[in-house]
């Protein structure tokens, strides 16, 4: 057994690129050396700015011997069946094996040499990688049957044990030698196997591990901050594009004017974090501090003072066009920022985002004037709802205006936040600013979800106006197509209308297609709570539950009781009684009186019904959903013995009709609570 490197040298390697470019090439290495038979007992990748590496562990010195078998023509088939086997397999009439008067095509393969197998593995990985961007260079690059890698490539290490395996691709031919940092080890190094290629380009100052890089930035930086006495903003997705930007990755820790510390702090750190890659610090009370830490590639001699310097001069530059920016912003009242939005186009088919707006302001203003919004305090006075209902339609016309404003079209992440800094700084009301700020939330699965009656009557007018309108333009989501995140937006009016316990029929603002869109994102939002989906089915099916909060109390209510030993049983009755119904076409229940005396089971599930019917309907009505399921609970015993003891068909026709008539009796008293015919189990 031996291992085998295979490292391919580049110019840079995109950041972003390259996690995806490992698997693609632990992938791909896999996928060639399964055609010969073999596989590695591990596989370990690497990628830097300037490398792809990988190192397969525990290969054989050659593949196995196989014998391949090919079932032929009978022997008695036509001279022409016979011929056309022989042209396919290469063999002669009396090369091939008779068995039952069948005709076989029996090959032995010897076993390859494992270098060999690699040989031919590696132009072919090469040339079939799928890099989101690549480009041809040099003379070769006037052809399209040229190499195309993402940046020039300029080596090629293959190792098999310390044997070099002989491969030419592009004019690049294979070896032992590569290079270490560009700076601290320019030279050639001779690499002596896979075992030693970590540490010798440690040695060489390439720290080839991007875990590994990644580990040292996250700590270092924290610790030069710490230092500092302030505590770094943790950014793990910056921590991985500094260590995909890095060979030698040295963190080091400046400073910057404090007069930029006016400026938003979320802009000073988007600042630092989009242009210049930096991770930003705060003090000891939480706020942002004059503080960066950036990452070099190099161990400068002077400890990095240079760098620093030069750093912080170029981040200087940029807070000093973000300051501009807002001051420039902070001149121009909203209101007058909010006139600009007619010349934008929200979608072809919709219009403007100025008509969006108008749409908004006035959906906001009922949710607030129904109740739907700010019910949570019932006595509220009418001229305290109004002025609610005023406050969410401005903020509602306030809220797009950002999206005019010099920063926003430099930081478009930064929509709605500078919005509510500008709606606080030209002295709107507080909630308006706050609505202003906030009402894109929730973004995301885990963002925070308002709670203030004007933000969240802004964000669900928001978001019901999207879903709506697209639906409307027939332009609703599709597979795994969603241009428009109506699927977020709905779950944002879910978790809106959930945490907030609002209170309304969602059939009043949406048309049936779009209910059936929120069921189907509810099933979604609900399934990580443990919530079933046949359940969630099982109440819409009701047709009218379309009050969310409502529809979940019911929902979790169903589902503690069919976890139940009675709930199991009594779905198992009336999906047996439902079977009955359905065969006989029996869909609705008459109001008869019964013509005979009944059997004993009979009267007591009549008994039983006449209790739980009216019991489980008042449950229902006052929103008592656990006591719906009790009432229902009483007919598990009488639904047993029923189908034990009575004879359903019987030959009586008034019988017959007056029990199918029960069992529908069964049937509507269940779905007086969900319709349990589409409960799984």
């Amino acid at each position: 057994m031996s291992d085998f490197l295979l490292e391919l040298r580049s110019e840079e390697i995109p950041a972003r690129m390259q996690a995806k470019a490992r698997e693609d090439l632990a992938r791909l290495f896999a996928a060639e050396l399964a055609k010969a038979g073999l596989s590695a007992g591990e596989t370990i990748t690497y990628a830097t700015p300037r490398r792809l590496a990988l190192i397969a562990k525990g290969l054989p010195d050659a593949t196995q011997a196989v014998s391949e078998e090919v079932k032929g023509p009978r022997a008695a088939a036509p001279p022409q069946a016979l011929e056309g086997f022989l042209r396919k397999t290469g063999l002669t009439r009396e090369q091939l094996v008779e068995r039952d008067g069948v005709l076989f095509a029996i090959t032995e393969k010897p076993g390859r040499a494992t270098a060999e197998v690699l040989a031919e593995a590696i132009p072919a990985i090469i040339r079939a990688f799928p890099w989101p961007k690549s480009m041809r260079w040099g003379d070769a690059s006037q052809s399209t049957e040229s190499l195309r890698w993402v940046r020039p490539l300029h080596g090629l290490v293959a190792l098999f044990g310390e044997q070099v395996v002989p491969v030419e691709i592009a004019g690049i031919a294979s070896g032992a030698e590569t290079r270490g940092h560009r700076f601290h080890a320019p030279a050639a190094i001779t690499l002596t196997g896979p075992d030693g290629y970590v540490e010798q380009l440690r040695a060489a100052h390439v720290l080839v591990d991007q875990d590994e890089r990644a580990a040292l930035i996250r700590s270092r930086a924290a610790t030069l901050a710490r230092e500092a006495g302030l505590e770094l903003v943790e950014d793990e997705g910056l921590v991985a594009e500094n260590a995909g930007l890095t060979e030698w990755p040295v963190p080091l820790l400046g400073r910057f004017d404090e007069a930029f510390l006016d400026v938003p702090p979320e802009v000073i750190q988007l600042t630092a974090r989009v242009n210049q890659k930096y991770f930003v610090c705060r003090d000891g009370a939480g706020k942002l501090a004059n503080a960066f830490v950036c990452t070099a590639n190099i161990a400068a001699s002077d400890g990095g003072a240079k760098i620093v310097e030069g750093n912080r001069k170029v981040l200087a530059a940029r807070l000093s066009d973000a300051r501009f920016f807002y001051e420039t912003d902070l001149k121009t009242p909203l209101e007058e920022q909010a006139a600009k939005l007619e010349k934008i186009v929200f979608h072809e088919k919709l219009g403007t985002v100025a008509d969006k707006v108008e749409r908004v302001a006035k959906l906001a203003r009922w949710l607030v004037e129904e109740g739907i919004v700010g019910a949570q305090t019932p006595s509220l006075p009418a001229g305290e709802r109004e002025q609610l209902a005023a406050l969410a339609e401005r903020a509602a016309r306030l809220a797009k205006a950002d999206l005019v404003t010099g920063m926003v079209g430099e930081f478009p992440e930064l929509q709605g936040l500078m919005g509510g800094y500008y709606a606080a700084a030209q002295g709107e009301d507080t909630r308006v600013a706050e609505a202003v700020r906030d009402h894109y939330k929730p973004v995301g699965q885990g963002d925070d979800v308002p709670a203030a009656p004007v933000t969240v009557a802004v964000s669900l007018a928001d978001k019901l106006d999207s879903i709506t309108g697209f639906f409307g333009a027939d332009l609703k989501p599709s597979g795994s197509k969603d241009p428009f995140a109506l699927r977020r937006s709905a779950l944002g009016v879910i978790a809106l209308i959930l945490d907030n316990g609002l209170r309304f029929r969602l059939a009043s603002a949406v048309s049936r297609d779009v209910l059936d869109f929120f069921a189907d994102r509810l099933k979604v939002q609900q399934r990580e709570a443990g919530v079933r989906h046949d359940l969630i089915d099982a109440v819409f099916a009701l047709g009218g539950e379309d009050d969310l909060v409502r529809l979940l109390a019911r929902v979790r209510a169903l589902q503690a009781f069919v976890g139940t030993e009675d709930g199991a049983n009594l779905l198992a009755g009336y999906k047996r009684a439902a079977n009955i119904l359905k065969k006989e076409g029996v869909t609705g229940v008459e109001a008869t009186a019964l013509s005979y005396a009944p059997e004993q089971a009979e009267g007591d599930l009549i008994a039983a019904l006449d209790a739980a019917e009216p019991r489980a309907g008042e449950a229902v009505a006052r929103e008592d959903f656990e006591g719906a399921m009790a009432a229902l609970a009483t007919l598990r015993a009488p639904i047993d013995a029923f189908f034990d003891q009575v004879t359903v068909n019987d030959a009586d026709p008034a019988r017959r009709a007056a029990r199918l008539n029960l069992l529908a009796r069964v049937r509507a008293a269940v779905h007086n609570v969900a319709d349990f015919s589409r409960i799984e189990g």
